[in-house]
């Protein structure tokens, strides 16, 4: 479940960095402010990508304390 979470935060991420990005070189218009869809897809594509690296999903961790 984790690591769905993590994968769409990811994706999600890169999506609004991307168009953020995009927005504020002014090449897509975009309908909210462009620096705030950079910053908080900035935010989410790290989240997604350190939740990736670092955490274990919660199957796994079911499996570790029932053995």
């Amino acid at each position: 479940m984790i690591k769905i979470l993590a994968f769409i935060m990811l994706i999600g991420g890169a999506i609004a960095l991307v168009m953020g990005v995009l927005g504020i070189f002014g090449s897509v218009a975009v309908m909210f402010s462009p620096w705030a869809l950079a910053i908080l897809g900035f935010i989410f594509f790290i989240s997604g990508i350190s939740m990736l690296k670092y955490r274990k999903d919660t199957d796994e961790v079911a499996a570790d304390r029932n053995n």
